[in-house]
């Protein structure tokens, strides 16, 4: 999954330079930071043992993921932002909001992983398994 969410994050957005896809703008240097972020952050959403995530739980990652291309994409390559704010409003008021878009992003992301860390750590200790050695002793 972190192959694959590097594919979708940096293919589109020519931070991996390929013959598919061109950049208008130079990558700048923040971007390579949030997408090595993004795919450690996938990675850990999906190492984490836990249950299976509920249709809200699911989102944050993805959002996340799709918010991080936005972010470190090229202003003026994005027909949507062309499209709303013509090549002016691109670079004049896309761009400065894209390291925002990443914060946001990593934080969505951050979010999801504490998350399932701890729904991970509640379904394993609804057992008896996590309980305190020493209470248990005292009750018996």
């Amino acid at each position: 999954m972190g192959a694959l969410t590097l594919a979708v994050v940096a293919v589109p957005t020519d931070i991996i330079d390929t013959p598919l896809f061109s950049r208008e703008i130079p990558v700048r240097w923040w971007e390579y930071p949030v997408v090595a972020a993004t795919v450690a952050l996938t990675i850990a959403w999906f190492a984490i043992q836990g249950p299976p995530p509920t249709a809200g739980g699911s989102r944050r990652p993805l959002g996340g993921v799709l918010l991080a291309v936005f972010a470190v994409g090229c202003p003026v390559c994005n027909k949507l932002v062309l499209v709303a704010l013509g090549t002016s409003g691109a670079l004049g008021l896309w761009a400065p909001l894209q390291p925002f878009l990443a914060l946001i992003s990593l934080a969505l992301l951050t979010a999801a992983v504490v998350q399932r860390r701890r729904r991970g750590r509640q379904s394993a200790c609804s057992s008896d398994a996590c309980a305190d050695p020493q209470l248990a002793a005292a009750t018996q």
